[in-house]
């Protein structure tokens, strides 16, 4: 359930983005595009004309994070391009946007359908939200990333869908003969009090330009919103659960056959000689096979066939990039590299804690999958991407074609999290098809998803806090980890804004990144966190919340021990440091609506956790079981353990566009939470995975999920809204984690929790891909 509260129930001061004038009394610029009908556009990430100066530092001591984020750095990165986004008008009256975004799930098309209805006064089912193909003149400005989507796109298009309403109304006055100021719009229609009426789409062809021409609009003031801050429920939602929503292996590219991948048993090992295509290439349905550069491709009528190829192929395999790593060397090697402390503890009481996180896969339910054409002057891709530029630069450098050459696609995405940032799959479908001549539509397997895909890096997060007099002095964090992979575009965004950032030095991608992201919300008087990374070439990539999760447990599991050596309570003791009013509001809130304190059986307890990342506020309140009979339980073919009982997410997202679907966002997140701190995780074990399905990886199941959840939103605190796709996962790991220890009398270390347990017959390494299933009616119901 969520509960939510609309601006007029907050009792807070007014914030100073949001000025009382409101964002609707200031013009922001767009322009209207010569077209056959009405077709406006405005810069992405476009000001308003007279555009306030940047909120004030927080007067304590700011981190870099506090100053300037993640998400200030893609806005920034952003704003020198001059790529235009741009509503069309249709003659049928509705209204056609193409979103530079991808859409994986998280909602953003029906946020955006909201925008564009919100302003243009139409019903929302008149708007079609498309996704745009890759765009290099948009250069930065076409990355999905970071919690980033609404909150840079917001003003923009707002701004081109109020200046088609202004428009359209301006061309209905002039044919009309009466002012603007007597018209008025309903649903499309706009109507004099003479009684003319027409619809939107009558006067499409005579409202458009000629000519490209700079235009201004005024937006709405939040008080006129009748679509944005309602739930709404998907615009995608009837299409997916009636199973009609195309994703890209549902697409009919003619002669576009069924492709897959044999791969090597390590990470990213190379084939050397294929010992014996012709007889493989004989096998029934077999069209084509060729090598790539991780593998080997097998082109065939069903994918069926393309499984009994790769079972049958017999390749010798070059070595891969972590041959040997386990486990235990792994974190040899990231104990071997943690910076030292510096505030040394010697006059004042002090905490140390270390806590290890094991490699977590990245994996989203739809696997791998993309369709080339490629041609000898020209080539054209279909997959889920977030970064289509980079990937239709990479393919044409692959391929040996111009950039311009390659027309790339953007398709929906069954699931992302942070893994279709990389295009792996488009760029082996490419390679694919260049070698074959044919076109290829291709699947990775999902054994290939858990052991060649993308994974969060193992981690070692180090803690040193001192306390003296009822005071913290010091809090340090040296957070470890396998280096993590940003080749995907924010590597290049830190590159063209590295002078502008609050962060000293010449530091790398992923130290920036941390520095832009990380940020304690206590004072605990002198406070570093800091990030080293080793360079293990796994194939790691930006995972939800990137190092947040690891980080904000650690950092919460020691809080809650500091709260003990205090003698406080976790509450009272984050109430006492807590720098941001912001998440004392969304404490004080978890802390009602979850009933923090109540009595429960020995063996139960509860946790909370606190977390501010793009421009949000979020606490999480958990509840765990760890009583035997509880942990012990047993489910067939699954992991049990502790079960949370009961969890509570209380998030200030700023201003809440959809509120029905934020709250499936933080759901989603509390659920990954979950999952990571207790039961999910990878094994590695001469340099691959053990993991090779969801069966053997453990999400959070049925049987773990939380027998209550509720989602409290908490009432505006801003005009604008903040990046919430991720906010929930770190303070849901880290209440997890705290309510874990206040069960069982004793602080965990080592996550997940039940790592150290493997209860599956791991998937043999050779061949790659497990065979085809013959016993799927003994598991029907």
């Amino acid at each position: 359930m969520v509960e939510h509260h609309r601006a007029p129930e907050l009792q807070a001061p007014t914030p100073p983005e949001a000025e009382p004038d409101g964002m609707g009394r200031r013009r922001f610029l767009g322009f209207l595009v010569a077209a056959p009908t009405l077709a406006v556009a405005a810069q992405v990430g476009g000001a308003a004309i007279d555009a306030p100066a940047a909120d004030a530092a927080i007067p304590s001591l700011p981190q870099p994070a506090d100053l300037f984020d993640l998400g200030d750095l893609q806005n920034l990165a952003a704003a020198p391009t001059s790529g235009l986004i741009s509503v069309q008008v249709n003659a049928d009256g509705t209204a056609a946007f193409a979103l530079p975004r991808a859409e994986v799930g998280q909602g953003m098309t029906t946020a955006a359908a909201m925008m564009i209805a919100e302003e243009m006064d139409l019903p929302l089912e008149k708007v079609t939200v498309t996704l745009a193909d890759a765009r290099p003149e948009l250069l930065m400005n076409q990355l999905t990333g970071g919690s980033n989507s609404v909150r840079s796109m917001y003003t923009a298009i707002r701004t081109v869908a109020a200046i088609a309403r202004e428009r359209m109304l301006a061309t209905a006055a002039s044919q009309w003969g009466v002012p603007v100021a007597q018209l008025r719009v309903d649903n499309g229609v706009i109507s004099h009090q003479n009684g003319k009426r027409a619809g939107y789409g009558s006067l499409a062809r005579a409202a458009a330009a000629s000519r490209t021409t700079t235009v201004t609009a005024k937006l709405k003031d939040r008080g006129q919103f009748k679509v944005l801050g309602t739930p709404r429920n998907r615009i995608d939602a009837l299409e997916a659960v009636t199973g009609r929503k195309q994703f890209t292996l549902d697409l009919d590219v003619p002669d576009a056959k069924p492709t897959m991948v044999a791969r090597p048993p390590t990470i990213n090992g190379t084939p050397k000689a294929v010992l014996n295509a012709a007889e493989v290439k004989a096998m029934p349905g077999v069209t084509d096979i060729a090598p790539i550069t991780f593998g080997v491709a097998v082109r065939a009528e069903t994918f069926g066939q393309c499984i009994d190829a790769i079972r049958a192929l017999k390749v010798t395999w070059g070595k891969g990039t972590v041959d040997g790593e386990s486990d235990e060397t792994v974190y040899k090697k990231l104990k071997a590299a943690t910076l030292p402390m510096v505030v040394p503890g010697l006059l004042t009481k002090s905490i140390d804690a270390e806590f290890t996180f094991a490699f977590a896969s990245n994996s989203p339910l739809e696997t791998g999958s993309a369709i080339a054409d490629v041609r000898e002057d020209r080539a054209e891709i279909w997959s889920c991407l977030k970064v289509p530029i980079v990937a239709q630069e990479e393919i044409a450098a692959k391929i040996g074609l111009p950039q311009g050459a390659v027309k790339v696609h953007v398709t929906q995405g069954g699931g992302s999290f942070g893994r279709h940032l990389f295009h792996d799959a488009a760029l082996e479908a490419a390679e694919a098809s260049k070698k074959m001549g044919k076109p290829v539509k291709l699947m990775w397997s999902r054994t290939d998803d858990f052991r060649q895909g993308r994974a969060h890096p193992m981690s070692v997060s180090r803690v040193r806090a001192t306390h003296a007099l009822g005071n913290v002095v010091s809090f340090e964090q040296r957070h470890t980890s396998v280096q993590t992979e940003f080749s995907h575009g924010l590597g290049e965004m830190i590159t063209s804004t590295a002078a502008k950032l609050p962060i000293a030095g010449n530091l790398t991608f992923a130290e920036s990144i941390f520095e832009l992201s990380q940020s304690s919300p206590y004072n605990f008087g002198v406070t570093t966190q800091l990030l080293n990374e080793i360079p293990l070439k796994f194939n790691t990539g930006s995972m939800r919340n990137i190092y947040s999760p690891n980080v904000v447990t650690a950092q919460e599991l020691v809080v809650d021990q500091l709260a003990a050596q205090m003698k406080k309570d976790p509450v009272q003791f984050r109430r006492e440091f807590l720098k941001d009013e912001r998440l004392r509001a969304t404490l004080e809130r978890a802390v009602q609506v979850g009933e923090w304190g109540r009595k429960l059986p020995a063996g139960m307890a509860q946790g909370i956790a606190l977390h501010s990342e793009y421009r949000g506020a979020v606490a999480v309140l958990i509840e765990i079981d760890c009583r035997p009979e509880t942990v012990n339980r047993k489910v067939e073919e699954g992991v049990t353990g502790p079960r949370v009982t009961k969890a509570l997410v209380v998030i200030d997202p700023g201003f809440a566009i959809n509120p029905r679907g934020l709250e499936a966002q933080m759901i989603g997140g509390l659920n990954d939470g979950i999952a990571t701190c207790l039961t999910s995780s990878l094994h590695i074990k001469d340099g691959m995975p053990l993991e090779g399905s969801w069966d053997n990886y453990f999400y959070t199941r049925e049987w773990n999920t939380p027998l209550e959840t509720k989602v409290v939103i908490m009432p505006d605190t801003s005009s604008n809204p903040c990046g919430a796709g991720e906010l929930a996962v770190a303070p849901a790991f880290a209440a997890t984690a705290c309510a874990y220890a206040r069960a069982v009398g004793k602080m965990p270390t080592t996550f997940p929790i039940n790592h150290g347990t493997i209860s599956f017959e791991p998937i043999p390494l050779s061949p790659s891909t497990p065979a085809s299933p013959t016993d799927g009616l003994d598991h029907a119901f």
